[in-house]
């Protein structure tokens, strides 16, 4: 199974390294770089998809159907998606499994923010009393008896509000329910990565790096050394394709021309990402003779 094959990657030598995608195309150029799974990132999805921010703006459904065509380009990697707070109570958070299991994906993110949440890395957020997140986990885990079982990576936000000995004691409460991996969201500086590392080591613990957020960004060798089993570089993606399609465009419209060729993909690299020779190939097969 799908949720299996993360927990054995997790169990690995190495940190699970998952990088963030959120539409077919950068599912397939992660998978074409050597990625053994993916995490769909709530921000980027929101920014690609809605050209908004993660903000409490992307809903349960937008956010299944942007996993089942991420799982439906890539079949056979396990992916693992964002679902902010489920979406609602223990109820909507089991519902919302059900609908990205449906969709393909072998896990979640389930987080403890209030809704509407925001992203991890702002100012201004609220969770809820860990009861009510922990009911969410039990909820989502108790379908593994009707043989939907996801890969459950339980994230708390309780470091920026209620400190970090609260979130260390979420995040083991978490587990206790049945979550496959905890996650204290936005540490603040080596020293509290290292503790997260060493304190939830039986755990699976994960360390979500972003760009320009509160996480110092560190290797994956040294969070490996900290004790962290999966690693997220979720907004990577998202940021490097903003910033293509920003000097692309600007270099069109300052000139008149297209920008620089060296900058771009070949016509024939963005066909055999999406994989046209094997759509061509069972064209020629499928053809009327």
């Amino acid at each position: 199974m799908a949720a299996d094959r993360l927990r054995a990657l997790a169990d690995a030598k190495a940190p699970l390294v998952l990088p963030g995608v959120y539409d077919g195309l950068s599912a397939r150029l992660a998978v074409a770089a050597g990625f053994e799974a993916l995490v769909v990132g709530g921000y980027s999805v929101s920014a690609s998809r809605l050209g908004m921010p993660d903000f409490g703006f992307l809903t349960q459904t937008e956010i299944s159907d942007a996993a089942r065509d991420i799982c439906a380009a890539v079949p056979g990697i396990p992916v693992v998606v964002d679902a902010d707070t489920g979406y609602g109570n223990a109820l909507s958070a089991a519902r919302t499994a059900r609908l990205l299991h449906r969709a393909g994906a072998a896990g979640m993110i389930l987080e403890d923010q209030e809704w509407p949440k925001r992203c991890g890395h702002m100012a201004g957020k609220r969770i809820v009393p860990a009861a009510d997140w922990l009911a969410k986990i039990r909820a989502v885990t108790d379908l593994r008896d009707e043989g939907i079982d996801l890969f459950l990576i339980a994230r708390t936000d309780a470091r920026g509000i209620d400190g970090l000995d609260e979130a260390l004691a979420r995040a083991a409460a978490a587990a206790a329910a049945g979550a496959d991996a905890v996650f204290v969201e936005a540490p603040l500086d080596r020293d509290e990565l290292a503790r997260i590392g060493a304190h939830l080591a039986s755990y699976r613990p994960l360390a979500n790096m972003v760009e320009g957020g509160r996480t110092p960004l560190l290797g994956r060798d040294e969070l490996g050394q900290m004790g962290f089993r999966i690693i997220l570089w979720g907004i990577t993606g998202i940021l490097a394709a903003g910033a293509a399609l920003r000097d692309a465009y600007a270099a069109i419209h300052a000139t008149g021309e297209g920008p620089s060729q060296d900058a771009l993909m070949t016509f024939g690299e963005l066909t055999d990402a999406v994989g046209l020779p094997e759509h061509r190939a069972n064209d020629d097969r499928y053809a009327a003779e």
